[in-house]
């Protein structure tokens, strides 16, 4: 008698299980494939292979537009298609951060939409744009006095409490010249961005720490390319207190002024625009 051993097929449980398996494998497999050769390309590039890439764009309202229109000047510099990514950018930060105002001022959209801009406007170049260490915005009318330091702060970031800190009074200020390389935003938001590239471990975050350890090791090696940053009469002073100090006031001057920075020092403009990714009409 011929016995025959038959088999179950499995059940469609298990199937789904195993094909969930196989997803699962296949796409860590493509994502790290992914990553090995953006890496080679970022090694070799200096840059991130992609920028924006979104699945859904967020809209602002009306108001909002109009208060970058009309109030953010590096707005008026972008294409149509970069000004959705940047209002995607804006709205994103803005739902992100919690916004706290301090001795009777009014959180409203102009305050939210020209803070947030300012941190987009900085890591336009990013692919992670939100500035991980950043969680809560605090806003005060003036000048505030800061228990850090026994001193009155114009602006302040503290990581540990994961806050940046902002006088609106000086922060506006910063934007009615935008040529004299002194603005509050930028200056505070670059100490946040610089604090966040040496924690983060996305690919903009990366190109950041590196260019600046690039910038530092030059600025170490060449003591005539030193001493003429300290000589000339371009960057405030306040740039060669420290590291920290000295990347937010030049990032100020970059922001402000591209055409002079590049004209008196082509190579740290260079290296700041590497570390930024930043190609936009003017820089």
């Amino acid at each position: 008698m011929l016995n025959l051993l038959i088999t179950e097929a499995p059940s469609l449980g298990s199937q789904i299980f195993i094909g969930l398996i196989l997803a699962i494998l296949v796409y860590v497999v493509l994502r790290l494939a992914f990553k090995m050769i953006e890496m080679g390309y970022v090694l070799k590039r200096k840059r991130p292979m992609y920028n924006h890439f979104y699945f859904r764009l967020r809209r602002l309202n009306q108001n909002q537009k109009n208060i970058l229109q009309n109030q953010f000047s590096f707005y008026k510099k972008l294409s149509s298609t970069e000004k959705k990514h940047f209002n995607h950018r804006v709205a994103s930060f803005m739902a992100d951060k919690d916004f706290i105002a301090r001795d009777g001022f009014v959180i409203n959209d102009e305050v939210r939409v020209l803070v947030s801009a300012t941190a987009i406007m900085l890591t336009f170049g990013f692919r992670d744009f939100y500035i991980g260490v950043i969680s809560k915005i605090v806003i005060y009318p003036k000048a505030f006095y800061s228990n850090t330091n026994k001193a009155y702060h114009k602006g302040e970031f503290n990581p540990r409490l994961e806050t940046l800190v902002l006088s609106w009074e000086d922060f506006v200020e910063g934007f009615r010249d935008g040529k004299d390389n002194i603005n509050l935003g930028i200056h505070e938001f670059t100490h946040a961005i610089h604090i966040n590239s040496l924690n983060a471990s996305d690919v903009s975050a990366t190109i950041f720490s590196d260019s600046f350890k690039e910038l530092s090791e030059m600025l170490v090696e060449s003591e005539p390319f030193r001493n003429k940053l300290m000589d000339s009469d371009y960057f405030r002073k306040y740039a060669f207190t420290n590291q920290y100090e000295f990347l937010a006031v030049i990032i100020e001057n970059f922001m402000e002024t591209p055409q002079v920075f590049k004209s008196q020092f082509p190579i740290l403009y260079i290296k700041i625009k590497q570390m930024l990714n930043f190609n936009i009409a003017g820089y």
